[in-house]
């Protein structure tokens, strides 16, 4: 691997050479000002030396990425966003898409890390590298089924793959569309206690969600006493989409889940045919 040789002043090289020994990829100014031991502005003036140098990254006002030698020459960086989100924000955790592809509940690899969080951020989205962070703000009711999750290099909150399933169910939107949630509840129907998936459904307290799991399990032929379960104690109106993340031309209904269906069975279950 080529590295390229960047000069640095003293006080940069202390900045860097200090965040490497210890190991620290994301850093704060205030951060830098105590390793440096000197001003508010006189920090400042070295960050910004360094992110011209190409040394940092800035990610948001105030937050850093350490470069390091391996970037190369193009000085390209890209960390696991694992490692990022904690920086951002306080009360989280990596779910949605992010979290299907992290449990390998499907193939695909979003573009986009969605990140649930419990207070809303100024701006609900923030680009980074060829990353983009969204930010979901959620109310407390439905901030819960996060566990800590390790790396080499940190620790993250990331929801279960229960809770997963249910925010899927809640917010088809940033998972790609109910065909994605269908998916990825096939690809752990052996390794998922669906009882636990119907009580968390159920703590959220919003009804379509209820309905969308009992269609699904039904349609994917997988755990039938729990989908029948369903069927049996639902209040059914009014009707509403199985998928309100697409359009909402209507295909049929299922009286049985109380929905209106806006995606073809192809469109469900094509997917198990290849």
């Amino acid at each position: 691997m080529v590295i390229q040789n960047i000069s640095s002043g003293p006080n940069e090289a202390k900045l860097l050479l200090t965040l490497a020994e210890k190991r620290i990829s994301v850093f704060t100014a205030k951060d830098a000002k105590e390793i440096l031991q000197m001003t508010d502005a006189a920090a400042a003036h070295i960050l910004m030396n360094l992110v011209r140098k190409r040394r940092l990254q800035r990610i948001e006002k105030g937050k850093y990425l350490l470069i390091p030698d391996e970037a190369g020459v193009d000085r390209y960086w890209a960390e696991e966003p694992w490692v990022v989100v904690p920086h951002l924000v306080d009360e989280y955790y990596v779910g949605f898409w992010t979290a299907m592809n992290y449990w390998d509940m499907t193939e695909q690899i979003p573009y986009t890390v969605y990140v649930a969080t419990r207070k809303q951020k100024k701006k609900s989205s923030l680009k980074f590298g060829n990353q983009k962070f969204q930010f979901i703000t959620l109310s407390e009711k439905k901030f819960f089924g996060f566990i800590e999750a390790k790396t080499n290099k940190t620790k993250f909150n990331i929801s279960t793959k229960e809770k997963t399933i249910v925010d899927g169910l809640t917010y088809p939107k940033y998972c790609g569309g109910i065909p994605e949630v269908a998916k990825a509840m096939w690809s752990v129907r052996k390794n998922i206690n669906w009882q636990d998936v119907l009580k968390l459904a159920e703590k959220v307290d919003v009804n379509v969600v209820i309905r969308r799991l009992g269609y699904l399990l039904n349609i994917l032929e997988i755990e039938n006493n729990v989908s029948k379960l369903i069927a049996n104690n639902l209040q059914r109106y009014p009707y509403h989409y199985l998928d309100p993340s697409t359009s909402k031309n209507k295909i049929e209904s299922s009286k049985e889940y109380g929905l209106i269906i806006n995606r073809t069975k192809h469109e469900l279950l094509g997917w198990k045919d290849y």
